[in-house]
């Protein structure tokens, strides 16, 4: 009879942010208005790239590519987020959650490798500027790209397989969307093996990338350093300064959420973690890349003054 019990779970229901009672209205506001400008934020930034010759550099191909990622990534969660918090929420079918959890997975592990590659890219660019163009070909910057992706395909495949193989007791997820551990939260049976796949895959997807951007980052201190005027050593860092501020909120976050063995937090702090880096982290890529970037502004103003003449 237990058994059967677990055939029967074939949906389930987001408790998401109904602790917050009467507060949930104003959620929804502050919420669709990050969404709304992220959204813009990521489209013009595309939009631009693509337009503007200035930017076709591998730098700007990168920073494109993790714009529509992180697009399609908020486009997963917040949506039916939003909805939940206007106390419309629809039951999500077993399929759908983890069509969720699957795109999730793939989109957020991929950023993470991008957010590596255009470490890379920067080390070269300010280490090895001589030999740039030819090390940062087109052809190594698409390989990049396809190898982040590929990462996030083969984890997400891993990961769902494996919480979707178990058999679930209830329906309720105290969570806005299909995440790893309120899924495995549901489960009749013991986790831990469960557990320690994720903490061993995060380990490798969030310290790896991790490691090989502060290497970078050491070598590109190191040789800006080494720069003997004090205007050169400031135009290195401020070509370095965006990505850096992008890479320690994401990674910080990625960090708090999924590098501890099991969840010590309240609901609603594991969903605050959640927020952060599902609503703030893609928000980042537009401020930071159009309000601190001075190519980028450039190229807007390019695009507006042409758009009014």
């Amino acid at each position: 009879m237990k058994k059967e019990n677990h055939t029967l779970v074939s949906e389930f229901i987001f408790q998401g942010f109904s602790s917050f009672g009467d507060h949930q209205f104003t959620l929804f506001v502050v919420f669709l208005a990050l969404y709304l400008f992220t959204l813009a934020g990521n489209v013009i930034i595309v939009t631009i790239i693509g337009l503007d010759r200035h930017l076709h550099t591998p730098m700007y191909f990168f920073l494109s590519m993790l714009s529509v990622s992180e697009t399609v990534y908020t486009l997963v969660i917040i949506p039916r987020m939003l909805v939940n918090l206007l106390g419309l929420s629809q039951p999500i079918s077993l399929a759908g959650c983890a069509t969720q959890m699957f795109f999730f997975i793939t989109l957020a592990i991929n950023n993470c490798f991008l957010l590596t590659a255009m470490g890379y890219d920067r080390y070269v660019a300010i280490c090895s500027p001589l030999r740039y163009s030819v090390i940062m070909s087109k052809r190594v910057c698409v390989q990049l790209v396809w190898g982040a992706c590929s990462i996030g395909l083969i984890v997400a495949m891993t990961q769902v397989s494996a919480v979707f193989r178990l058999p679930f007791c209830t329906t309720k997820v105290a969570h806005f969307f299909c995440d790893i551990r309120p899924m495995m939260k549901l489960s009749c049976l013991d986790t831990t093996i469960n557990e320690i796949l994720t903490l061993i895959i995060s380990v490798l997807v969030i310290l790896i990338p991790m490691g090989l951007v502060f290497i970078s980052y050491l070598l590109i201190i190191s040789a800006i350093l080494k720069i003997a005027s004090a205007e050169g050593r400031k135009k290195a860092f401020a070509t370095c300064a965006s990505h850096l501020t992008v890479v320690i909120v994401h990674y910080g976050c990625a960090s708090i959420a999924y590098l501890k063995p099991k969840s010590e937090n309240t609901r609603d702090q594991d969903q605050l973690i959640s927020v952060t880096y599902t609503v703030i982290t893609p928000l980042l890529n537009p401020v930071v890349y159009t309000l601190r970037n001075k190519e980028v502004k450039d190229a807007l103003r390019r695009a507006i003054s042409r758009k009014l003449s």
